[in-house]
C-alpha cells in the first residue's frame, strides 16, 4: 500500500495519523495480510464496539424521554453492516482496501467487507487519537441518522421510518399497493399492503389511501420486530 493512498485516506476521513501502520492496517483485508493479526479484523472488533457507544451515548443525550426499548430499536435501526458499508462506499474507503486476487472490485464486494474497514477505521483513529476523535469521526455520518430515526418516531411517521430501514438495509424504496376499496364515494374505506425486498407484508384499511399507506407501513415494522405492536396502538 503506497503512501499516497494513506495520504488520500487521511485526507478523506479528516484525520491525520500519528502513526499510519494503524491506518495501513484498517485498509488491509485478510485476503491481503501476510497473517490474520496484521489485516483489519482485530480493528474492526475495537471499532464495531467504539460505534456502538458513540451511538448509544449520542441518543441516549440527545432525549431524554426515550425508553431503553426504543433507544435500543433506534440503535439497531441505524448501526447495520448495510449502514457502515454505506459510509464506506460513499467516503471511498473500499476503494482504498488492500484485496487479495480473486476477493473481487470494490462494485461487487459484499456489504461485510467495506462495512469491516469502515469500523476497523474507526478503531485506528481511536487507538491513535483516543475517543473524543473516533467520536468527531462517527458523528460527522451518523448524527443525521439518528436525528432522522428519532424524529419519524416522535411523529409516528411509520412509511418515512420503513424508508430509512428500507434504504439502509437493502438499498430498496417500499411500494404500497393498492388492493381493495370499499363503501360509497363519500366514505370510501382502502386496504394496501406495502412490498420491499420481494416480500408483501400484512395489508391495512384506512378511510383514506394515505392512511391505509401508513397502517400498512406500521404493519411491515412491527413484523420486521423493529416496532412492538402496543406501539401502533398508542
Amino acid at each position: 500500500m503506497s503512501d499516497d493512498v494513506l495520504a488520500r485516506c487521511q485526507e478523506i476521513i479528516g484525520y491525520r495519523f500519528s502513526d499510519p501502520l494503524l491506518l495501513r492496517q484498517a485498509l488491509t483485508h485478510a485476503s491481503a495480510a501476510p497473517t490474520r493479526s496484521e489485516s483489519n479484523e482485530r480493528l474492526e472488533f475495537l471499532g464495531d464496539a467504539v460505534l456502538g457507544l458513540v451511538v448509544c451515548q449520542y441518543i441516549f443525550d440527545r432525549d431524554g424521554e426515550l425508553p431503553e426499548g426504543e433507544m435500543t430499536k433506534i440503535k439497531s435501526s441505524v448501526v447495520s453492516r448495510r449502514t457502515c458499508a454505506r459510509f464506506s462506499n460513499n467516503l471511498g474507503l473500499t476503494e482504498l482496501m488492500s484485496l487479495g486476487k480473486g476477493i473481487g472490485t470494490a462494485r461487487t464486494l459484499p456489504p461485510s467487507i467495506p462495512a469491516a474497514v469502515y469500523e476497523a477505521v474507526i478503531g485506528a483513529i481511536f487507538l491513535d487519537g483516543g475517543f473524543e476523535e473516533a467520536r468527531r469521526f462517527i458523528l460527522s455520518h451518523i448524527a443525521e441518522e439518528v436525528d432522522d430515526a428519532v424524529r419519524s418516531r416522535h411523529q409516528k411517521n411509520y412509511k418515512s421510518l420503513l424508508q430509512q430501514h428500507a434504504q439502509r438495509e437493502w438499498d430498496q424504496t417500499p411500494q404500497y399497493d393498492l388492493l381493495d376499496e370499499k363503501g360509497p364515494e363519500h366514505f370510501k374505506c382502502f386496504e394496501v399492503a406495502v412490498r420491499v425486498n420481494g416480500r408483501q407484508y400484512t395489508s391495512a384499511w384506512g378511510p383514506s389511501k394515505k392512511e391505509a399507506e401508513q397502517k400498512a407501513a406500521l404493519a411491515a415494522l412491527v413484523e420486521l420486530g423493529l416496532i412492538g405492536p402496543e406501539q401502533g396502538a398508542e
